[in-house]
């Protein structure tokens, strides 16, 4: 079982940038895929982005790309989400989770980091 824990939310204005943190601990961090979803009020659990166990592939929504970039660094059991040009859209708890990127397939959620953007 994996633990994971996000940080780095906060309150930001429109245009300006954040960087979430996911840390891991328990199993081999390094074994996983690993994603970013976000949750605003009233609506499902979306997709952001997520990148292969070795960093060496990513793939984002399109709602965000171009303005988000995850990473990770397996040495620290660390996975992160740069960002940047936010919008009020972009409000929501996002959760980080590993898996499977083949099939979609992600468990182990974190609690969460509320990002809010301001017009």
């Amino acid at each position: 079982q994996v633990h994971l824990v996000e940080s780095g939310g906060g309150l930001v204005q429109a245009g300006g940038s954040l960087r979430l943190s996911c840390a891991a601990s328990g199993r081999t961090f390094s074994n996983y895929d690993m994603t970013w979803f976000r949750q605003a009020p009233g609506k499902e659990r979306e997709f952001v982005a997520a990148i292969t166990w070795n960093g060496g592939s990513t793939i984002y929504a399109d709602s965000v790309k171009g303005r988000f970039t995850i990473s990770r660094d397996n040495a620290k059991n660390t996975m992160y989400l740069q960002m940047d040009t936010l919008k009020p859209e972009d409000t929501a708890v996002y959760y980080c989770a590993v898996g499977t990127i083949a099939t979609m397939t992600f468990g182990s959620w974190g609690q969460g980091t509320q990002v809010t953007v301001s017009s």
